[in-house]
C-alpha cells in the first residue's frame, strides 16, 4: 500500500500540467496553408517561421530592404525572380501554449481546508506562454498562389522566401540596407 500511494504521489507530480493548446514546434520553416495555422489568415499556402526578434521587426526589416518608407509595407511587396514580378504578403502570429497546473490547486485547496488559509498559489493555477511567428504569403501578377503546390514556379518563390527569411534573421541593423544601397 505504500509503495502504490508513492506511485500515484509521483504519476501526479510529473502529470499535473494540462495543456490545453500548444504552439507549433517549427525548427526553420514550413509550408501549409496559412488559414490551418491561424482562422484569421487568408485560405493561400504561405511559408511560416517563428520569429525570434521583438515585435516588428520584420516590419521594419521589408520597410527597410524595399525602400517603401511606411506605405504598403505588409501587403503586395513587390519583388523579381529571374525577370518575373511577384508579390508578398507577411502577418505576425502569435501562438500561444497554455497549460493547467494541478498541483498549486490542490495544494491551495489542502490548505484551505486544514488551515483556512487564502489561496497562496492562485497565480499559478494556469501558465500561458506565446510565441511569435512570420507567414509569408506570395503572388505573382495574375494574383496566383505562388506557393500552391501545383504552381510552375513554386521552387524559386520558395527559394526566394527562404532567402528572405535568412537575411531577416541575420540582419540586426535595418540601416545597413539603406546605407548598401
Amino acid at each position: 500500500m505504500k509503495h502504490a500511494s508513492i506511485i500515484v504521489l509521483t504519476l501526479f507530480i510529473f502529470t499535473s500540467c494540462i495543456p490545453l493548446r500548444i504552439a507549433p514546434n517549427i525548427k526553420e520553416d514550413k509550408i501549409k496553408i496559412a488559414k490551418k495555422f491561424k482562422r484569421s489568415l487568408p485560405r493561400h499556402y504561405a511559408l511560416i517561421f517563428k520569429d525570434p526578434k521583438n515585435a516588428d521587426d520584420f516590419y521594419h526589416f521589408v520597410n527597410a530592404k524595399y525602400h517603401l518608407n511606411d506605405e504598403s509595407v505588409e501587403d503586395n511587396v513587390p519583388f523579381e525572380i529571374d525577370g518575373k514580378e511577384f508579390s508578398f504578403s507577411f502577418y505576425e502570429v502569435e501562438r500561444v501554449t497554455s497549460t493547467i497546473n494541478l498541483l498549486p490547486m490542490f495544494v491551495d485547496a489542502a490548505l484551505s481546508t486544514e488551515y483556512c488559509i487564502d489561496p497562496v498559489f492562485e497565480d499559478l493555477y494556469a501558465s500561458r506562454k506565446g510565441h511569435w511567428y512570420i507567414v509569408l504569403t506570395a503572388r505573382d501578377i495574375k494574383m496566383q498562389d505562388g506557393l500552391h503546390p501545383d504552381y510552375v514556379d513554386r521552387e524559386l518563390v520558395i527559394r526566394h522566401l527562404r532567402e528572405l527569411r535568412k537575411e531577416y534573421l541575420n540582419t540586426h541593423n535595418y540601416m545597413e540596407f539603406s546605407m548598401k544601397n
